[in-house]
């Protein structure tokens, strides 16, 4: 019989079998339920705006956001909400994210997101700094601002690896797209279906292809880098029937540890050693499930559970166009048969990540899927809660992102 030992500690449980850390993972990654919420997370690059290339320091970035700082960046305080309730933290590179409440329909979540973004760009504009437009760094190479026990050991990590590690880091930007589950009959069909989606929206909504200079040849740079990282912990999951919570906890399973947090500044892992290692005795100690929920927090795939499902896909868009691809996703999942119209869609470009992120919509394949998937969420805006001048917007950025991608980046 599985065991889970109970320290001494309130409220700290050890493990020590496998089936615990499963069954721990299948309670609280698929929270199934009428699906009724939305919400995003938005990253930039950030700049000056008359020279782009110029590095950030971080007491200028501190500086420019104010009571909005989080501690990474060495605030005094704790952060304060924006306006409409989004938090702002900040990555490795100094890439700025907004990540948003959620919100009971898609057009409250543009009310309150275009707020905070307002306000957001308002204290960098007094600082004379701007959002970047683009899912990678244009101009700039990858250069770690935030000085914190996890980024070190992320970075020596992926350095093991190669570059790439430090470019998705540092580099990147991306548009995260938060969704309800949805009931016990709908959450694996959703779960299937953001997948299947997945590279037709990679390329449709590709902004990417420039990185520090120089052309890279991919439509979206950024999903180049996260796939050449690290399959054991940025490759989709398996979706071929399975039964998706069974599957993700495989998936969290067999990932080699990020990091290990203790004491000090070195958090740095034993190379290779996977979260079921440590359940085995491969460390001193043995884990808890407040390790375990941490180590969930270092996996990157397209589609991640988190008790709603994550889209992870997205290169960052430039100012307001975020509402577009989540409006997509999100008119994609309103209702069972537009979610099975969307499946059958995708098809033609379903499991292509590598040739939607390298040649975007100029693969036929993954063009013909977007075309129609695209179509297909705009005859399903109405069904969003979007107002009628937020929908005539999302209209026109999906019949410019469906142009041929030097036309669109």
């Amino acid at each position: 019989m599985a065991t889970v030992i109970r320290s001494t500690t309130p409220d700290v449980v050890t493990l020590s079998d496998v089936s615990d850390a499963e069954g721990h993972i299948t309670r609280i990654c698929f929270k199934t339920g009428p699906p009724s919420r939305v919400g995003v997370e938005l990253e930039w690059t950030v700049h000056h705006p008359d020279a782009p290339a110029t590095l950030l320091d971080v007491p200028t970035l501190r500086a420019a956001l104010g009571a909005h700082a989080p501690a990474t960046l060495g605030a005094t305080g704790p952060a304060q909400p924006l306006p409409a309730g989004g938090l702002v933290t900040v990555e490795p590179g100094g890439q700025v994210e907004i990540s948003s409440s959620p919100a009971r329909t898609l057009g409250d979540l543009h009310e309150a997101v275009t707020a905070d973004l307002g306000h957001l760009t308002g204290h960098l504009a007094a600082a004379g700094l701007t959002l970047g437009t683009a899912g990678i760094d244009p101009h700039r190479p990858p250069r770690r601002l935030v000085d914190t026990p996890r980024y070190a050991a992320m970075e020596r990590f992926f350095d093991a690896r190669g570059p790439d590690g430090r470019t998705m880091m540092c580099s990147t930007a991306g548009l995260q797209v938060c969704i309800d589950a949805g009931t016990p009959a709908q959450a694996r069909a959703r779960w299937a279906a953001l997948h299947e989606i997945g590279p037709a929206l990679v390329a449709a909504f590709a902004t990417a292809r420039c990185h520090a200079g120089r052309d890279t040849g991919w439509a979206s740079a950024r999903m180049a880098a996260w796939f050449a990282i690290d399959p054991a912990r940025t490759a989709p999951v398996p979706v071929d029937g399975a039964d998706p919570a069974a599957a993700w906890a495989r998936y969290a399973l067999a990932a080699p540890l990020l990091c290990v947090r203790r004491d000090g500044d070195d958090w740095h892992p034993p190379r290779g050693v996977t979260f079921a290692d440590w359940i085995g005795g491969a460390l001193p100690r043995p884990p808890t499930v407040d390790d375990l929920d941490y180590h969930l927090g270092t996996l990157f795939p397209p589609v991640r559970p988190r008790g709603y499902l994550e889209v992870r896909y997205l290169d960052a868009q430039p100012g307001a166009e975020w509402i577009a691809p989540t409006a997509v996703v999100a008119a994609l999942l309103a209702d069972d048969t537009t979610t099975d119209r969307a499946r059958a869609a995708a098809q033609p470009a379903a499991g292509r990540w590598r040739d939607a992120a390298l040649a975007g919509v100029a693969d036929p394949a993954v063009r013909q899927a977007a075309g129609d998937l695209l179509d297909l969420a705009r005859r399903r805006l109405d069904r969003t809660g979007l107002s009628t001048a937020a929908q005539h917007l999302v209209h026109d950025i999906v019949d410019r992102r469906l142009r041929p991608q030097e036309d669109t980046t």
